[in-house]
C-alpha cells in the first residue's frame, strides 16, 4: 500500500512539472506583457495610497491659527487700512412691538450723554455684561488662550470669561441652563473658527441694548486678515424679537507685551437715581 502511494505521488509529481513546462512553454509569447501589467497596477496602486497619504498628512500639518493673545480695540482711523476696519453693521430689524420700548431707551442715553451724565446698566450694580457685549467694552482687551479642544476668552473689563468647547456637538436650546455667556461650541472651516451660542437669559443686556428672548443664537467667525489684525463677525438671530439676523463686525488688534489687569467691582461707590441716572457717592448719609 505504501509503496503505491509513493508511486502514485512520484506520477502526479511528474505530470505536474510536465504541465508547467507545456504551460510555460505556451505563455512564453505573453509572460512579458503579464508582468508589466502586473507592475502597472502595482504602480498605479503606490501612488494612489501613498498620494492619499501624503495629502493627509499635508492636512494635519497645516495646523488652524493661533489666536492665543491678548487683542486690544481695533477701530482704524487716519492712516490705516480700511480692508482691515470693522465693516458697518446691518441694519437692526426689530418686530414691530418691540421697537419703541427700544428707541424711547436709545432716545434717553443719548439725552443723557448730552447731559454728561450715564444712564443706570447693569455695570452699575457690579453685573457682568454677558454675551455679546462682553466682548467690546469701551477701550478694555480681550485675552484669548486657545488648545485644540478649547478656546478661552477673557474680557478684562469685569474679568468677564468665556468657554468656547471646539468639535464638540451643541445641545439643543431648550437644555442648556441660562446664563450670561450661555453654552459655545466651535469648529474649523478652513482659517475661520466658526462659533455657536446659545442659552443666554433674557436679563443680559444684547448688543447695544438691543432686546432678545430665550430663543436668542449668537453666531461668530473668528478669522485672522493679517497676523496682528483679528475680526469677529456676530450674528445675532431671534425669530421672536428680530425680523431678520442682524450682523456686526468686531476688529481686535494684537497686543503682544500686554498684560491683563485684575478688573474687580468691589467697594462700589455708583448708585442709581430716581430718574435712573448714575450717580457717584461721595460719603455715607
Amino acid at each position: 500500500m505504501r509503496s503505491q502511494r509513493m508511486m502514485r505521488m512520484a506520477k502526479n509529481h511528474l505530470l505536474t512539472r510536465a504541465a508547467q513546462k507545456r504551460i510555460r512553454g505556451f505563455a512564453c509569447p505573453y509572460r512579458a506583457a503579464i508582468v508589466r501589467e502586473r507592475w502597472s497596477h502595482m504602480a498605479i496602486y503606490a501612488l494612489v495610497l501613498f498620494g492619499g497619504i501624503g495629502a493627509a498628512a499635508a492636512d494635519l500639518v497645516k495646523a488652524p491659527p493661533d489666536f492665543s493673545g491678548v487683542w486690544g480695540v481695533y477701530r482704524g482711523g487716519s492712516g490705516a487700512d480700511p480692508k482691515l476696519a470693522p465693516p458697518a453693521a446691518s441694519p437692526l430689524a426689530l418686530k414691530p412691538e418691540y421697537v419703541k420700548a427700544y428707541e424711547a431707551r436709545r432716545a434717553a442715553e443719548q439725552a443723557a450723554l448730552a447731559r454728561g451724565e450715564q444712564l443706570a446698566n447693569g455695570s452699575v450694580r457690579c453685573v457682568p455684561y454677558g454675551m455679546p457685549t462682553m466682548m467690546s467694552v469701551a477701550v478694555y482687551p480681550v485675552e484669548i488662550i486657545q488648545t485644540p479642544k478649547q478656546m478661552t476668552v477673557i474680557a478684562e473689563a469685569f474679568s468677564e470669561v468665556r468657554r468656547i468647547y471646539l468639535d464638540r456637538p451643541q445641545a439643543p436650546i431648550d437644555e442648556v441652563a441660562p446664563g450670561y455667556y450661555g453654552r459655545s461650541v466651535g469648529h474649523w472651516e478652513g482659517d475661520s473658527l466658526m462659533v455657536d451660542t446659545v442659552g443666554i437669559k433674557t436679563a443680559v443686556s444684547g448688543y447695544r441694548g438691543m432686546p432678545h428672548s430665550d430663543r436668542m443664537r449668537i453666531t461668530e467667525r473668528f478669522r485672522l486678515l493679517t497676523p496682528e489684525i483679528l475680526h469677529d463677525t456676530i450674528t445675532i438671530d431671534d425669530p421672536v424679537v428680530l425680523e431678520k439676523p442682524f450682523t456686526y463686525t468686531l476688529a481686535y488688534k494684537r497686543m503682544p507685551n500686554y498684560e491683563m489687569v485684575e478688573f474687580v467691582c468691589d467697594n462700589n461707590r455708583e448708585y442709581v437715581d430716581e430718574n435712573g441716572v448714575v450717580r457717584m457717592k461721595l460719603r455715607d448719609r
